[in-house]
């Protein structure tokens, strides 16, 4: 049920908001970001594995953890966003997990490529089973999320994170990773892969994580990412509000864009007086931009876009939908210039 503006975050928000966190916007500095500091939600509890007897099953195979790390090997930087980042910001807004603009984090992964381990599998569907249970819609249920065979060739079963060993927030001993889909696509302490002849009408898939006007649409499904850039906001920010102040004269403004459907082609800066088009760097995951701004003393608005090569870009609104889903409006830091 969405909230009219102005009314106030629940309790139930702000335990979900405690029990995930964002990645603070500083930290879009990192070309790959801190484990600690890489966006988290958990939509359930976290279980507690044993690799030691961990198993995967896969049709009707099973594998150990030992014998996944056997397999070839591949290590990715990857940009993750949760398909409900910028939600908070909707109006009215859903009643979910908070987020602002914080739900992204851009890992090396490593683990072995998904797409040889399906080879002679005859299905419309392959569906991927995690440990984590709870309720959701009225049923109690594991986290299980399908996709079509043709959407995992570039999927990875993940056992590895920044180098060392995934943790058990982030799905250990074994998650599925597919670069380019939103968060909730990459299915967390993995315990079942299937294959099914007809579509999966999971709560995951057939309720959840669609894009909808009314309760009562079958709406359509959340996929790839949408196109965003990010700034690393300038300055130093009031305690309270995160309002940044920044000192006058020339000032490197900075951050990432990133998108699921196509690389990233252009980022536009506005300081006031127009879009201008920023220096794009090096592509790693999601791809570093940076404008100079000479900086004059008053109050500012700053703004960032990116547009890929498929042609998709921001708009300067929040598209709105039921969940709150797929919020790449423009990103917009209101900054006070003085001395001081």
């Amino acid at each position: 049920m969405p909230l009219a503006p102005g009314e106030e975050i629940s309790a139930e928000e702000l335990q979900l908001a405690a029990r995930n966190h964002g990645m603070p916007l500083e930290a879009l500095r990192h070309d790959i970001t801190p484990v600690g500091l890489h966006y988290l939600l958990i939509h359930y509890d976290i279980p507690v594995v044993d690799p030691e007897t961990y198993r995967l099953t896969i049709g009707d195979r099973k594998l150990s953890l030992d014998e996944i790390k056997a397999l070839p090997s591949v290590t990715r930087a990857v940009t993750m966003e949760c398909a409900g980042n910028g939600r908070a910001l909707l109006e009215p807004r859903a009643v979910s997990q908070p987020w602002l603009l914080e739900a992204v984090g851009n890992a090396e992964w490593t683990g072995t490529p998904l797409k040889p381990l399906l080879e002679g599998a005859d299905c419309l569907e392959v569906l991927f089973t995690g440990l984590d249970r709870g309720v959701e819609g009225g049923t109690q249920q594991h986290y299980e999320r399908s996709l079509r065979p043709d959407e995992l060739d570039d999927a990875i079963l993940a056992y590895g994170l920044n180098g060392g060993p995934l943790p058990p927030q982030h799905g250990f001993p074994l998650r599925l990773l597919v670069p380019g889909w939103y968060g909730m696509t990459s299915v967390k302490w993995l315990t079942r892969i299937s294959f099914l002849d007809e579509p999966f009408t999971g709560y995951q898939n057939a309720t959840a994580y669609r894009l909808r006007q009314a309760e009562e649409d079958e709406g359509t499904p959340v996929t790839r990412i949408e196109p965003r850039a990010l700034m690393a906001p300038p300055g130093v920010p009031d305690f309270m509000t995160r309002r940044r102040f920044v000192e006058p004269g020339p000032t490197r403004l900075e951050g990432r864009a990133w998108s699921g459907f196509a690389a990233i082609e252009r980022v536009e800066v506005d300081t006031g007086d127009g879009w201008r088009e920023a220096r794009l760097g090096e592509e790693r995951g999601w791809r570093a931009w940076t404008y100079d701004w000479d900086a004059t003393p008053g109050e500012h608005v700053l703004a960032c876009r990116a547009f890929d090569a498929s042609g998709r870009g921001q708009p300067d609104a929040p598209p709105w939908n039921l969940g709150g889903y797929a919020n790449n409006a423009v990103h917009r830091i209101p900054v006070t210039v003085q001395n001081g």
